[in-house]
Order: structure tokens, then sequence, then C-alpha cells
């Protein structure tokens, strides 16, 4: 079945990637790598840049990283463009060692968000980075999009700035910040950048470089789709939409009733009224004059007769489309059936979110500003959005032009197929001219054997935000492509032995799965496909994806294909033969899934599937493991400390791991991420995925680093540097029950001797606790059960009195 994006409006919405003129410098041809030096410039004949890529991350030529798909999609229009990577940030020198870039400066922060990249979820220091030659950490500044976008104008002010990447993607407008624990202002206002692009951002930053390249000035330049921008007001044509508020704060004073009298007025108050008996006349002979029947027509209408009622139109109202004070359609001039004026198109119209300044004091604008940003995700009919930021002279606004248009199977094709070199570049090599050495960087080597066969995912999970930056509409490559791919890693990847590391993507069994309907999938505004259960609508066929294992793992020199991206397991138990496939020629003894947890109750908040899904699922993979006659594992990972996670939870959890024989040693605790729908939940306690309003629903918070440890310490509940603190838990809980020493209880009774380190999976991170020598007390038998009184003997020995000791 072919991509339903290929037949959908996405494919006629906007112009091809290819269809552009190749700008003049298309005559210098290809480079082998992007250069990264003056003198690497001089070898290809350029005498300057047209386009200059500053990054965060080391410069890895492959379809993997960022700036080289960027850079090869520049380079492929015909434009000359430089990478500066990694620079030290300390001085605006080295922004200026490929020289004045003649078009604009492309700033990203790297693959991942340099905060996320530098600090653990309890905000302590990274001492790597596999963005870095040799793992290295602090080779990137905090912020780095804002750091390297500020030396850049220092370099050169005149020239633009295009700011990219994930890091500018999830803080396009005003955001919490985890790390800083307070909400900051959207990063273009900070990086004084000229224009951000957020998303998968080829269709942009094609459209943009050929404008600039026209001499087009890039403060016109405001209709390029996942584009952000500053401007000062909302242009003519447009229609504003304000979402500013929720509803009114405070106390409502009930309304009073005009039809009481005025005695019953005084009662209501608690006071008597002096003209009581003249009240109650007025009010007899109202009564008296409502009994007499009306008028009959013709009859005459003399004092107190009933009067017809006239209707005249609302002149607040317009038309759509007519920013004139017309009044309403009559029938027949343009009224909706129903009799309703017509909404304006979604086109021309734009959002006002709540502004900075209210969004920082109110945390429930907060909360609404979110969901109103995930609702106009679909860039079938998402509308533009506006933030003010600022006050008096200095406001101005920071307006988010609706997401791009997904990429064709043809265009993505076109990106993957252009000439990476599929290798670090070769500054970064040893002295032997490899790098596997010393100066080897992980995230290369993690993906070094992988082929990414599609974006997008359409599962919605709220901690995550890969919907937020690559889009909810799952585009696909076409299957020549991808086997072309593998082909590549064969014939000329050094140190390939056979096993492709990975067929994947954001998520493993997604490819070209979508909508069944183009028309819905253009108008649909549900966050997710495949929650609370599989949408009707969706298309969950995965005889795609088998067609591509197969194919693949037939090729000659090919040993073994492994899956290891994040597989969605409620969709595969659609389809048994994808299951079968998977699991008897594709996992390598152990399969990496995600339930997350198996309470409702933060399953709820993170828009992830019950634990029954994961228990069919794992029915089948047993089932066909054993038909295949292996012996292989599931790993499940799980979330500590999530939005909506009370302790009860966590206690379930490690009740249920300890029941199904599992031991955790990998564990995440929540992490904020900017502009996730569960950071909002974290900031404000409120659950966007509901309407908000000041009544709605409040979300059970994990804050502190004490009830943060104690969540992760039922996830490693058979650690016993966790027990004290575990013990302490239950007790308070009421649940003393589960201490003790038989199988049916969580923790023993007994504590030995523990240094209170954890060895991460990351061991650098590892923080190992030295010991304090220990003061033997008198009388005191110092075992592994430290902690219980001495064994009786029956040697008769008296016990040492206080004096003794």
């Amino acid at each position: 079945m072919n991509a339903p994006v290929d037949v959908s409006f996405f494919a006629r919405a906007a112009k091809p990637l290819t269809s552009y003129r190749k700008y003049w410098a298309a005559r210098f041809g290809t480079a082998r790598f992007l250069p990264t030096s003056r003198a690497e410039m001089e070898a290809l004949g350029w005498d300057s840049c047209d386009i200059v890529i500053v990054t965060g991350d080391a410069y890895v030529d492959h379809p993997s990283f960022g700036m080289a798909v960027i850079g090869r999609m520049l380079e492929a229009q015909g434009f000359r463009v430089g990478i500066i990577a990694q620079p030290d940030w300390h001085s605006a020198d080295p922004f200026k060692a490929l020289g004045k870039p003649n078009l604009f400066f492309g700033v990203t922060a790297g693959n991942m968000d340099s905060m996320i990249n530098r600090y653990t979820a309890d905000r302590k220091i990274r001492s790597d980075d596999a963005y870095t030659p040799g793992d290295v950490g602090g080779r990137r500044p905090d912020r780095a999009a804002i750091v390297y976008s500020q030396r850049c104008k220092e370099a050169w002010n005149d020239v633009p700035i295009v700011l990219g990447g994930i890091e500018g993607s999830l803080r396009r407008i005003a955001h919490y910040d985890y790390w800083q624990d307070k909400v900051r202002r959207s990063i273009v206002v900070d990086a004084k950048c000229d224009l951000l692009l957020y998303g998968n951002a080829e269709r942009a930053i094609v459209e943009i470089a050929h404008r600039l390249a026209a001499r087009e000035p890039v403060h016109q330049i405001s209709d390029v789709r996942g584009t952000a921008f500053v401007r000062r007001e909302t242009p003519q044509g447009w229609f504003e939409i304000d979402s500013t508020s929720v509803d009114l704060p405070g106390r409502v004073e009930a309304h009073v009733n005009p039809y009481l009298m005025v005695s019953e007025q005084a009662k209501a108050n608690g006071a008597t009224c002096a003209k009581e008996e003249e009240a109650q006349a007025v009010a007899a002979a109202a009564e008296a004059r409502s009994s007499l029947p009306l008028p009959l027509a013709g009859e005459g209408r003399g004092e107190g007769a009933a009067k017809p009622l006239h209707f005249i139109p609302n002149p607040s109202l317009r038309k759509a489309g007519n920013p004139h004070p017309d009044p309403l359609p009559q029938a027949g001039e343009g009224a909706s059936p129903e009799g309703r004026v017509r909404p304006p198109p979604r086109d021309r119209s734009v959002i006002r979110l709540p502004s900075f300044e209210q969004v920082r004091a109110d945390p429930v604008l907060y909360a609404h500003a979110n969901r109103v940003l995930h609702l106009e995700t679909n860039p079938g009919n998402a509308r533009a959005l506006v933030q003010a930021h600022g006050e008096g002279a200095t406001a101005r606004d920071v307006w988010i032009n609706p997401p791009p248009i997904p990429l064709t199977t043809a265009e993505m094709d076109h990106v993957f197929d252009l000439p990476y070199a599929r290798s670090p570049h070769p500054r970064y090599a040893d002295e032997h001219g490899s790098h596997d050495g010393a100066t080897k960087i992980p995230a290369w080597e993690m993906i070094r054997f992988s082929v990414n066969i599609m974006r997008g995912c359409f599962g919605g999970c709220t901690f995550c935000s890969i919907t937020e930056h690559e889009g909810r509409i799952i585009q696909s490559r076409s299957e020549d492509s991808i086997i072309k791919e593998v082909e590549a890693i064969r014939d000329s990847v050094k140190g390939f032995t056979g096993t492709i590391s990975d067929l994947g993507g954001p998520t493993a069994n997604m490819y070209r799965i979508g909508c069944k309907s183009p028309e819905i999938e253009a108008a649909c505004r549900k966050p997710s496909c495949v929650y609370p259960g599989i949408c009707p609508n969706l298309n969950t066929s995965h005889d795609p994806l088998i067609k591509i294992y197969r194919r693949a793992r037939a090729l000659k020199g090919i040993k073994k294909i492994l899956i290891g991206s994040g597989l969605r397991y409620d969709l595969a138990v659609q389809s048994p033969e994808y299951v079968k496939e998977l699991v008897q020629h594709h996992v390598g003894g152990y399969l990496k899934i995600a339930p997350e947890h198996t309470e409702q109750g933060p399953l709820t908040k993170m828009m992830k599937p019950g634990i029954g899904s994961y228990d069919r699922f794992k029915q089948m993979f047993e089932k066909f493991s054993a038909e295949a006659g292996k012996k292989q594992y599931l790993i499940p990972y799980f979330i500590a400390a999530h939005p909506g996670t009370s302790d009860e939870d966590m206690m379930n959890l490690a009740l249920w791991l300890k029941r199904n024989g599992f031991r955790a040693d990998q564990v995440q605790t929540f992490y904020p991420s900017p502009m996730a729908t569960a950071t909002a939940m974290y900031h404000t306690n409120k659950n966007p995925l509901r309407k908000i309003t000041r009544e709605s629903e409040t979300v059970d918070i994990v804050r502190g680093d004490k009830r943060r440890r104690l969540h992760k310490a039922f996830l490693r509940y058979h650690d016993a540097n966790n027990w004290p603190l575990l013990r302490e838990a239950l007790k308070k809980m009421g649940r003393a029950d589960l201490i003790g020493n038989g199988k049916h209880h969580l923790i023993p009774t007994y504590q030995p001797l523990t240094d209170g380190s954890y060895q991460s999976a990351r061991r650098k991170n590892s923080t190992p606790v030295v010991l304090k020598p220990v003061q033997p007390v008198q009388g005191r038998i110092l075992t592994q059960h430290t902690g219980l009184p001495p064994r009786e003997t029956g040697t008769g020995r008296a016990k040492p009195t206080r004096k003794s000791r």
C-alpha cells in the first residue's frame, strides 16, 4: 500500500524541493565534505560561502545529523555551504573562520537540546557528550542557539540569522524552563534572530535561501510555513482571534432578579421595606393586567396592551471575509444553512495567545496557551499564532506561521539520496586516520549502520517532543531508496560486518501508516491517532514494512537486520504477521519496548495504552519466539515521577515488576522538556489534554528531590541502597505488610552494608559514594545484617551495660 501522504492534499500544497532553478554557484560541483576551514574552501575554488551553518555538534556527514541534511540540501540547490562545528563561543573570532557569508548564518544547537544534552533529569552536569569526539562534555554552551546567534551578530551585524534545530523548535513560544524553574521568552526574542525555522526545515530553508539570493530583504519574508519571527502589529487582511483568557477569576456575584418586588428584594437582603404595602399593591395591579386576554388582530391597543417585538441584526457581527460593518447576511445572501455566520478562512486567521507576561504570571493561562498550540499542529488546518512580548514602546509580537507541509515520498528520497560521506569529518580522525579510537563520536557510532526509513509520529505521548518537532503526519521513503542505502552501507562504510543495526525512525513500525481519508487527515485535530484507542480511520497495515524487512535481509552480504527503534506495540498487535516477522528474524535476543507504566492514572496523562496491550504483545512475542526455537526477552522501559503519578501508583508498578521478575537497570525520571504537554502539567498542575478553566482538574505533580528519588527507588526496588527510603515510605502509606523476607514482600527487613552508590547506564554520570570508616560499637556484631540486633548464641554472655560501653 502506498503512503497516504502521496495521495493527500499535502502532495499538492507546496512547491517541490527539486523544482527550483539552481543558484549560479552550482558550477563548483559537490564537495566530499562541506568545508570547515578557509583552506578547504580554497581547495574547492571558493572565495566565500553563501551560507555558513553554525552547529553545536561535531560535523558528521550523515543523514541522521541535521547540519549535514540542511547543508547537503542547500548544496544541491547550488549554494556554497560551510560548517562551523562546536566553535569556541567565548569570542566572535571563531565565527569569522569562513569569512562573511553572502546570504545568511544558519544556527543550530545540534541534534539535541543543549540543556538536555548537558544536564541530567536531576539537574546535575553530565561529564560526557555523545555528539563530541571522544565523548567529552563541555564543548557547547548552555542555550547554545542563543549564544551562537549573539556571536554571529557580533561577527557581522548585517548578516541575517536563520535559527533552526530542535532547540529553537521547542522554544518558539514562551515556555517553561525546567533548569531555571521559570517561564522564559520565545527564543526568537532572546536570540534576536531574523527567522526561526521549526520542525524539519528542508522546505522552508530552500525557499528562504532562494529568496535571499534574489535580494529580497529578510524582514519581508513572512509568508513561509514553519517559520517564526518578530513583527509589531497584525497586517491587514488577517482575522485575529482573541484567545488570551479562559474565564474571569474571582467570585462572581449573583445578578439581581428583575422580577422580584421591592419587599422581596429587601427580605432577600435581610432587611424590611417601609413601602411594603405599596409594593404589594403594585404587584397585584401588574398581575391583574397580565391576566387580561391579548387583543386580536385588528383590535385597538390601548395603554398597557401587548406590543410586537422587532429584531434587528447585531452590528458587532460581520460576514466572513468582509472586514466592513455590514449587517448579517440574509437568507440567500451567503448565510450558512443553520443561519450562523461563517467563520473567517483558516488560512487568513491568526490566534492571539496570552502574552509572555500573562503566561509567566498565570499558570492557568500557560496551560491554555499550550493546549491551543498543540491543537494547531496539523498542517492541513492549523492557523497562525501570535504572542505578545513586552509592553508599551517595547511591545512586539512573536508570529508563528502554520507548520511546514510534510515531504512527499519523492522528496524524502531526494533528501536521503544526497551525496553524504556517511562519516565524521577527517579533522576528527586520530593519528591512524580512524574514527574508532580516542576521537570516536558515540552518536555516530550508534547510527553508523542504521537506516532511517520514515519521519513523524502520531502517538502523541505527552512527555515526548517528536510530534511538536517532526509532526504527526508520517513521511516515508520509497522501498528502492531504503534498499539503495542498505547497499551503500554494505559497500562503502568502513567496519561493516553484515549487520544493519536499525531500520526505523522515531517509531519502528509506523512506516507508510496514515489516515485512510485525505479529507479527514487534513481536517483532524486529535493529538493522537492511537489514544485512547486506535482511530478507525487509521490504516494499520504493516505489509509495506514486512516487504522491506524481507527484501533487505535477502540482500547479498547482509547477515542480520535488527530493529533498534522504539516499537509501538499496541499498533503492532493489529498485525500478527508483522510481529511474527519481527520476532523470528529481527530481534537480537532482546527487544526494547516502552509501556512506561502499569497504572491508569499516569498512563492517561501520558496518552499511553493500558498494560493489557503490553500483555497481548508479550503473548505474541513469546509464542513466535518459541516457534522459532529462540530464547528472547522483552526489556520494558518505565518512567518515574511523571505528572499524574501518585506514590501508590509507583508502589503498584514496583509490585508488578517483582511479580514479573523484572529488575530495571536503566531508569528514566521524568524530564520536563520545553513545550511538551507533560511539561505544561508539571508547571501548571493543570491537564491541557482537556479544556482549561480555573476550576478544571488538577494533576498530581512529583516535585522535590526527595519524592522524585522515592519514585525512582520504587523502580529499583531490588537495589539495597533504596531500601531505607522505601521502608519509610511504605510505613507512611500504611503498607508495612510489604516489608518482610518472603517472596510476596517487596523489600526485606534486613539492611546489608552498602555504599549508597548507583551505577548509571552512562557510567561517567555515576557518582560513587565514598564510604566513611565504620567505628565498631562494643557489643554489636558487624555483619551484612547491620541494623538487626545481635543473635542469641546461647553462650549466656551478659549483655553489656551502658557503663561498660
